[in-house]
This record gives structure tokens, C-alpha cells and sequence, in this order.
């Protein structure tokens, strides 16, 4: 089999809470899943990447994880998975399991005897330190609010969590912890799965000295935690053990790398993973001063956007290989956060920044609903929010901005945004659940959802499944070398990629008005259309929310 067959792959995200409710108790489960194949296999995508399924307490929905080889009880039973794996296989759709191995859950059976004494031969799964002067081992902040830190009666000293005090951090320093690691993975695969997304992979590494970063920093931002002394090692380790004995497709959440470091975490010669998440893009706009991190961010502009795009399509264009993404569970639905969500233009800019990204060089991520131009969920109290992240802000930014402002940060970046249960028609509940869901359901679900989307052949849903379709038929659209054009058109997002003879010339336009093509372009756009957003195209002017793709030869 091919090995590198994930290059020419396009990956479909499915947040199994919110995807599909078999049993109606309101919650997403696997029988689910399984029951939408069809819809997936429609669709085109290779590979389903389904978010963690493992058995867990859910203090942050399955990435706190008590059991690695059995499921969660709300998602159904191990025969499900075995039946859903068998079911995607035979639609030749491959899973890649997402997997968190920074840390477990407070309830996995290591950290239980972990925390039972300092002597007990778990002791050092965990990173277990004395108090400083009265007070925590040092001044790490949780990605999630709060000190990283959580002190343990019985035993006198704190342990480290870089998110949620239910989420305690392993120690990958200890050999029996990567050992045990690498023999579940080794489980998995032999069970058939295909791949790994592998969650804050670039964490799993702590400088032993534990050094402060910048105050107030989390594992995110600064403090000292992110690419340790020894990740490369246990991910080399890690692939030589397991990943290089099967043919994956793997991929590592990174927080905090940047683009010389992916080449270290996924090059070619790296023998490590096939490619990463980074996060520069998605990370809001560089020319606004935020005082509440990620909540008071505004989203990059389209020249900022380009500009992060083009550095990862270059700094990776021989060695690595790119994750293209907008979407996913931890992020706003992009169409409301990089296009327009209007009811004029939401069709158009979905499929403007569909084209703008499955155009470009690495493999596309699909979030779920992604391809309806699912929007924002536009929550108007704390009542309706359920994320852990949310919830746990609120406190700080209702003292610090008010609860009217609070909430209209969360409208705009909570994670709930993206978690909303999958729109599949327009009866009650958007055909998800029977009975009453984990979450509200988005409330224009009545004109945004599936059936309606397969009833109309120009849905977002038929432009995904031609840009798949194109992605699998066109080997310049795998292979070519990526150019910018109009590197400073504050309107247009233009490039090209080229193999051979061929050329494809890719136009966005990223405003709701008429926009010229710049004139040093528009004299090469020869050849044939192979995609856009309408049916008619000039030579001369991008429509609003206009994307076109020429391919001359």
C-alpha cells in the first residue's frame, strides 16, 4: 500500500456527541455514525477523524479520558465501534482515532493509585510536586483558567494539569508511561483503525526544572511547556515502535510551533508524524491588543490570513506537508467568522473559502456541517453554553467587561459554536435527536441542513464534493508548487500551482462587492474552469465572494 496515500486524502471531522443521535437520549453515538455512512461516502471524503470516543467522566467532552480501550458508555459499546469501523471500511472511508496522551482523566485507574501515596508504583505516571514557599510548585497558568496546579490533601504536594483539574498531565519521562502508551496504540491499530490524531501532542515534554514562563502564561502561550527538552525523542520512539508499523495517517496538534519546528515534528526525514496542526491562522488578528486572550481577539484580516497561509504553503513546500483546516471543534464555524453568514452571501463565501483552501498544497480537514455552511450558533445566554472553556471564562470577563460584552465574545469564538448537533433536516430538533439535546440546536437548522442541501444541486454540500472530487482527479492539485499573486490586493487571495506544463490559477475574492482583477493577472487566465462559485466568470472583475479556479496547460 501506498504510504503516503494520506496526501492525496481529504479527512472529515465528526464530533460524536453532535453528529448523530441513534438512540434518542440526546447524545451522538456510534450506531449513528454508522447509519450516516452513506450521506459520508456521498460526500467523498477518505477519512472520518473521530474525536475522542473513549470512556470518560466528559469534564471536557471525551479529552479527559478514564479507560483508552473501552468506549464511552453515552456513545454506545466496543461491538458499535467494531460495527462502525466495519461499516466505513466498506465504503473504503478509513478512521483515524483522536488520542490524548498528555494527560487522563482524574478517574483512569493510574492516576487513582497515583494519588493514594507518594510511594505507590504509579506515583510517577503523574508529575507530583512539593509546594513552593507555601504555595504552587511555580506559576503555570491552565489553558483552561486557574493555576495548573492542584493540591492533594493527602499527600501534601500538588499535581500538574495544563487544562481542567480532571485532566491530570502523564509523566512521559517515565518509560512504563510511553510503554503503556505505545501498547494501547498497538491495540487499536491491530483492531484496523487507520490513523491518529494525536491531541497537544506538543506538550508531552516538560523541562524537568519546571522553569516559570511569562506570568500568566498557559500551556498555550508561555509557559515553558510546549516543545520540551525531549518531545522529538518520545514521538521518534513513538514511530518506531507503533506508527511505522502500519500504514497511517497521523497527525499532531501543536500549540505553539512554529513552522521550523513543524519540519522537526512532520518532515520527510523527521520519523515522526505525517503532519500537524498549527494554530498562527486561527489565532485572530495580530493588529489588535487583547487583554482576555483568544476571547477579546478579533479574526485576522484576509491580508493577514494570506499572509500566514503563503508562509506555511512555502516554509513546508519541500519538506513537510500542510493541514489546511478553518474549521474544527474548537474553533468558530469559519463561514461566520472568515465569510459572510447573511443570508445574501453565506452560500457564496462558504464556497469562496472552501476553494481558497482545498485549492492550496497538504490535506483538507472538513469539519462537520462545514460542508452545509453551518454558522454560528448565536446563543444569547450562559444558560445555553456547555463548554467547559466558556464557563469557566465567564467569571473573569463578567467582572472585566460585563455579561452583555461576556456574551458577545462567545457568540462570536466559544466553542459551542462548532458543537451544535448536526443539521441533518428540517423536523424537530434538525433530525438529530427524538429526544431532547445535549446542546441547542442552531435556530436556522429549517434552511440549513442536509436534506435540503442534497436537494439542491448548488448546495455548499454538491461544491465540496466537486472540490474533493477535483482533489482526487487532478495531480497538480496534490502536487503543484504554490505562488502568490496580488501579494498586497486587500481584496483578493490569489495564487497558483503549478506541475509541469499545467498552471492552476486560483482567484478569491473576500468582500461583498464587485473587486477588478488586478491587470498583470487577468491577461493568463486561459484554458478551462474547473470550479467556481458562478456560472459565469469574466477575465476582468471577481463578483462578491467570487472564487474561480483556471487550469491552463
Amino acid at each position: 500500500m501506498n504510504q503516503d496515500w494520506w496526501k492525496n486524502a481529504v479527512v472529515y471531522q465528526i464530533y460524536p456527541r453532535s453528529f448523530a443521535d441513534a438512540n434518542g437520549d440526546g447524545i451522538g453515538d456510534l450506531k449513528g455514525i454508522t447509519g450516516k455512512m452513506e450521506y459520508l461516502s456521498k460526500l467523498g471524503i477518505d477519512v472520518i477523524w473521530l474525536s475522542p470516543v473513549y470512556q470518560s467522566p466528559n469534564a471536557d467532552n471525551g479529552y479527559d479520558i478514564s479507560d483508552y480501550q473501552a468506549i464511552m458508555t453515552e456513545f454506545g459499546t466496543m461491538d458499535d465501534f467494531d460495527e462502525m469501523l466495519a461499516k466505513a471500511h466498506s465504503y473504503g472511508i478509513k478512521i483515524m482515532m483522536d488520542i490524548v496522551v498528555n494527560h487522563t482523566s482524574d478517574e483512569h485507574k493510574w492516576f487513582l493509585e497515583s494519588r493514594k501515596s507518594k510511594d505507590n508504583p504509579y506515583r510517577d505516571y503523574y508529575i507530583w510536586r512539593d509546594p513552593k514557599d507555601g504555595k504552587t510548585p511555580n506559576r503555570w497558568e491552565s489553558c483552561f483558567s486557574g493555576p495548573a496546579w492542584d493540591y492533594d490533601e493527602a499527600t501534601g504536594q500538588y499535581y500538574l494539569h495544563l487544562f481542567a483539574k480532571k485532566q491530570p498531565d502523564l509523566n512521559w519521562d517515565n518509560e512504563k508511561v510511553r510503554n503503556e502508551v505505545y501498547k494501547m496504540m498497538t491495540w487499536w491499530c491491530e483492531k484496523g483503525v487507520d490513523g491518529f490524531r494525536f491531541d497537544v501532542i506538543s506538550l508531552i515534554s516538560k523541562d524537568p526544572a519546571l522553569p516559570d514562563g511569562e506570568e500568566y502564561g498557559n500551556g498555550y502561550t508561555g509557559n515553558n511547556c510546549a516543545n520540551g527538552p525531549h518531545v522529538h525523542e518520545y514521538l521518534k520512539e513513538m514511530n518506531q515502535r507503533v506508527l511505522s508499523k502500519y500504514p497511517l495517517i497521523t497527525v499532531g496538534e501543536c500549540p505553539g510551533v512554529d513552522a521550523e519546528q513543524a519540519l522537526l515534528y512532520s518532515g520527510k526525514d523527521s520519523h515522526e508524524l505525517n503532519m500537524i496542526f498549527e494554530f498562527e491562522h486561527v489565532s485572530g488578528s495580530r493588529h489588535h491588543q487583547n487583554k482576555y486572550g483568544k476571547w477579546d481577539s478579533e479574526p485576522m484580516t484576509m491580508p493577514e490570513l494570506r499572509e500566514v497561509m503563503t508562509k506555511w504553503q512555502l516554509q513546508l513546500a519541500d519538506n513537510g506537508w500542510n493541514s489546511l483546516f478553518l474549521d474544527n471543534h474548537d474553533q468558530p464555524r469559519c463561514v461566520s467568522r472568515f465569510g459572510n453568514d447573511s443570508e445574501e452571501y453565506r452560500v457564496l463565501s462558504a464556497k469562496m473559502l472552501a476553494t481558497c483552501l482545498h485549492m492550496q498544497k497538504g490535506t483538507p480537514y472538513i469539519y462537520q456541517g462545514e460542508e452545509l455552511g453551518m454558522t454560528n450558533a448565536g446563543f444569547t445566554s450562559m444558560e445555553q453554553y456547555r463548554d467547559v472553556e466558556t464557563l469557566n471564562a465567564y467569571p473573569e470577563l463578567k467582572d472585566g467587561v460585563g455579561e452583555e460584552k461576556a456574551l458577545e465574545y462567545f457568540r462570536r469564538i466559544s466553542r459551542d459554536n462548532a458543537r451544535t448537533p448536526m443539521q441533518w433536516d428540517a423536523s424537530k430538533n434538525a433530525g438529530f435527536t427524538s429526544g431532547q439535546p445535549w446542546i441547542e440546536v442552531n435556530p436556522n437548522y429549517k434552511t440549513i441542513n442536509a436534506q435540503a442541501a442534497l436537494e439542491d444541486p448548488d448546495s455548499v454540500f454538491y461544491y465540496y464534493q466537486k472540490l474533493i472530487k477535483l482533489r482526487h482527479e487532478y495531480p497538480i492539485i496534490v502536487d503543484g508548487v504554490y505562488e502568490l499573486l496580488a501579494a498586497n490586493h486587500p481584496f483578493i487571495f490569489a495564487y497558483t500551482r503549478t506541475l509541469g506544463n499545467q498552471k492552476l490559477y486560483v482567484l478569491c475574492n473576500f468582500l461583498d462587492d464587485y473587486v477588478d482583477i488586478p491587470d498583470d493577472i487577468s491577461p493568463c487566465l486561459e484554458g478551462e474552469v474547473l470550479i467556481s462559485n458562478y456560472t459565469e466568470n469574466t477575465k476582468r472583475e471577481l463578483k462578491p465572494y467570487e472564487a474561480v479556479v483556471w487550469l491552463t496547460n
